[in-house]
This record gives structure tokens, sequence and C-alpha cells, in this order.
């Protein structure tokens, strides 16, 4: 048997026995508990990839915002730096460029026919999975 540790002192009576008893299975207990999850590599594994992938969305998303807020410096750098000449040609170029989809739109509203007009989103779905496909089918070809 071992000796008690010198800082404790020893029971007086068979209570304070017992309840040192209880004390001592309870620490046991959970260090055994302890040893247990420490163990457990496959819930310590799955604890940890958690972890990693919150602290990777942290990142991305911090990234993310510092990689906007830079662009948008840039791109008023660029505006600020850009001849008079230049921001006025570019202006008109996208006044023509929304005045001819809004021109494209009234066509496609005329001439289209009902059908096509009621099912437009799966029709432009439907064309760009095929146009992926082409797309990989082509360079598979290239391989």
């Amino acid at each position: 048997m071992t000796q008690p540790p010198h800082d404790e002192p020893t029971a007086r009576s068979q209570e304070e026995l017992r309840e040192q008893v209880e004390h001592t299975r309870h620490e046991l207990g959970d260090t055994v508990q302890a040893l247990a999850d420490r163990a457990d590599v496959k819930t310590r594994a799955r604890e940890k990839a958690v972890a990693v992938r919150e602290q990777a969305g942290a990142k991305a998303q911090e990234w993310s915002g510092q990689a906007r807020a830079k662009a948008a410096h840039v791109a008023h750098t660029v505006e600020e730096k850009l001849p008079e000449p230049v921001k006025e040609k570019g202006a008109a170029a996208a006044q023509g460029a929304k005045e001819k989809a809004a021109q494209a739109e009234q066509v496609w509203q005329d001439k289209a026919p009902q059908q096509v007009r009621d099912h437009r989103a799966a029709l432009l779905a439907g064309a760009g999975a095929v146009l992926v496909a082409c797309l990989l089918i082509r360079r598979r070809g290239n391989r």
C-alpha cells in the first residue's frame, strides 16, 4: 500500500475515509475520461478538421474583404487618373450598350414565341449546359 501524501491529513473517522475514497474515485474517473478523450483519435481529428475549416473560412472572408477594398481603391485611382475624353467615351459606350440591350430586350419581347418567352430561364440553362459539354469534349480531344 502507498503512504498518504504528507500535505493531506489522514482520515480521523470511517466517514472521512469514505469521503476521501469517494473523492479519489471521482478524480480517478475524471482522469480516466480525460485519457480516453485523448485516445479518441477519430473525434480529435474531426474536431481539428472543423476548427481548421472555420479558420479557413474566416481567413477567406477576411482576404475577400481586403481584395474588394483594394479593387475599389484601384478602380477609384484609375478613374481619377483617366483623362476627361476617355471618361466621356467610356460613359457614351456604356450608355450605348444600355440602349442596345434595351432594344434587344424589346425585339425579344416582340419576336420570340410565347412558349420560348415563358421558358427563357430553362432554355438559357440548357444552352449553357450544351456549351459546357462542348467545351469539355473539345478539351478532352486536345489531350
